[in-house]
């Protein structure tokens, strides 16, 4: 990949931003190489979780500028290479979004603009203390992008983020951990080593198809006016689950006092109660 470096550690995909030279900017490859990645890591049953950071002393500074005034402009300017597509898919917040692996994003600076809201999709998000964040979306005459209209008052609630993104303010990390933007801080060496504890804490002990499951159910009901629809789906996802191999290896673990070994797998064994758990193929 170009603008990425994707490994493995166990279980773990570990993506990492990939452009210390202009700070991680994004560009239409890195959204076509993010869409790839996080598509890959849905499609291969051994992968149980994804982190996401950043190489150098910057998550990612936002859009690439770098071609001056008309690097926005997709039908005349720059922005038609930068921003207008790359040959590739690059619908990386879909892929993010059907991903059946949960996503954990360690901020190893600041992030700002899409560098921000790239990561919003994802599920639980760290950072170093340094960091900053910022919507900066108009203060470049932009309104906010990547679904992150949707996606911000859902985390940090609305009045957050109408001040976040109708000031385009940077806001310490601090600030964004009380938001809830962030789930807590950590030194700048800790930070890759606690996001992978995060994800082997869910490979080792999860079932791959039950947090496939639980993680479409809260991104898709969460914003429900009432409970109604979340207890239709799960009640019968739990029928469902209650006669499988997993469920049976559950409850025999826990009472043996071991680690569960669950067979089930993503690409072959989720359940068809529902219909709305997506395929990212």
């Amino acid at each position: 990949m170009e603008t990425l470096e994707v490994r493995t550690e166990g279980p773990v995909m570990v993506v990492t931003l990939d452009r210390p030279a202009v700070l991680n900017a994004y560009n239409a490859t890195m959204g076509a190489e993010l869409a790839e990645a996080f598509r890959a890591a849905d499609a291969e049953d051994a992968i149980r979780a994804v982190v996401l950071t950043g190489r150098g002393r910057v998550f990612c500074a936002g859009a690439d500028v770098s071609a001056g005034p008309r690097a926005f402009d997709t039908a005349a300017g720059a922005g038609a290479g930068n921003f207008g597509g790359a040959g590739r898919d690059s619908d990386f917040i879909g892929a993010m979004m059907a991903c059946r692996k949960p996503s954990i994003v360690a901020f190893n600076g600041s992030a700002a603009g899409v560098g921000l809201t790239l990561t919003l999709p994802c599920d639980i998000r760290i950072s170093v203390a340094q960091a900053k964040f910022g919507c900066v979306f108009t203060r470049r005459g932009l309104v906010p992008e990547a679904g992150s209209a949707w996606f911000l008052p859902r985390l940090v609630g609305l009045p957050t983020a109408l001040r976040w993104c109708l000031t385009g303010a940077m806001v310490p990390a601090e600030e964004a951990l009380a938001a809830g933007l962030v789930s807590e801080l950590v030194a700048p060496d800790a930070l890759l080593p606690r996001a992978l504890a995060i994800a082997h804490e869910i490979a080792e002990n999860t079932a791959p198809v039950a947090v496939a499951l639980t993680r479409q159910l809260l991104w898709r009901h969460a914003g429900d006016p009432d409970p109604s629809g979340a207890l239709a789906v799960d009640s019968r996802l739990n029928i469902a689950l209650g006669r499988s191999a997993d469920v049976r290896e559950g409850v025999a673990a826990f009472l043996e006092k071991r680690r569960p070994r669950f067979p089930g797998r993503v690409s072959t064994d989720m359940p068809e109660a529902v219909g709305w758990p997506p395929r990212s193929g």
